[in-house]
């Protein structure tokens, strides 16, 4: 626990040294795929464990040559007691045995942070299990926060940033062919690579 908070204040100190975001307290970012790039902001201040989680990935470059796999939808849903619509990315596949290890789950009644249209949040398996797997929401999705259903043991997942340019992408890949039966995008979507945002956010 105590490392993980040093890493989080660590991170937090890099970031102040990037340029100003749209939101304070944020670091920008791009995500560059094949059907176009998302920008979006990580917020260090409220979700300090799972931004820096996030931003580690980003700046070993774990993303690069990563993919979107999974798209959630109202014809693709298994789900359909507490229905949901996301598109889940990954880190690059071929690089696996340079994850990290899992983090400390940081519930939205911690983070503020609820799951609204174009937020980004942790995919995981049980509490504490998130590692490189994110989504994007699209639309607003309440059961994804605390105390939500869609999760049996009620904690929900860990928000950590929104889209600020892009949602247009994000449904993009949302409504890409998927192998029949299944939520898995067929081809995958590439992710060209995720980085920091070095200049201004463009006008």
């Amino acid at each position: 626990m105590i490392a993980l908070l040093v890493f989080a204040l660590a991170a937090l100190s890099l970031s102040t040294q990037a340029p100003s975001s749209t939101t304070p307290g944020t670091v920008p970012i791009v995500i560059e795929t094949a059907l176009g790039s998302i920008d979006a902001e990580v917020d260090l201040v409220r979700a300090p464990i799972t931004a820096a989680n996030f931003l580690r990935y980003v700046d070993a470059g774990l993303f690069d040559q990563g993919d979107f796999h999974r798209t959630v939808r109202p014809d693709t849903e298994s789900r359909k007691d507490y229905p949901i619509e996301v598109v889940q990315g990954r880190m690059n596949r071929a690089r696996r045995d340079e994850s990290f290890p899992a983090i400390m789950l940081e519930p939205t009644r911690v983070t503020g942070i609820t799951h609204t249209d174009g937020v980004l949040s942790m995919a995981r398996s049980g509490p504490d299990t998130a590692t490189d797997e994110f989504f994007i929401v699209i639309g607003s999705q309440p059961t994804l926060d605390f105390g939500g259903l869609r999760n049996a043991d009620g904690q929900g997942f860990a928000a950590f940033g929104r889209v600020t340019r892009g949602l247009d992408v994000v449904r993009r890949i949302q409504a890409a062919p998927v192998a029949p039966g299944t939520q898995t995008l067929t081809p995958p979507i590439a992710i060209t690579r995720i980085r920091r945002v070095d200049r201004a956010p463009r006008p």
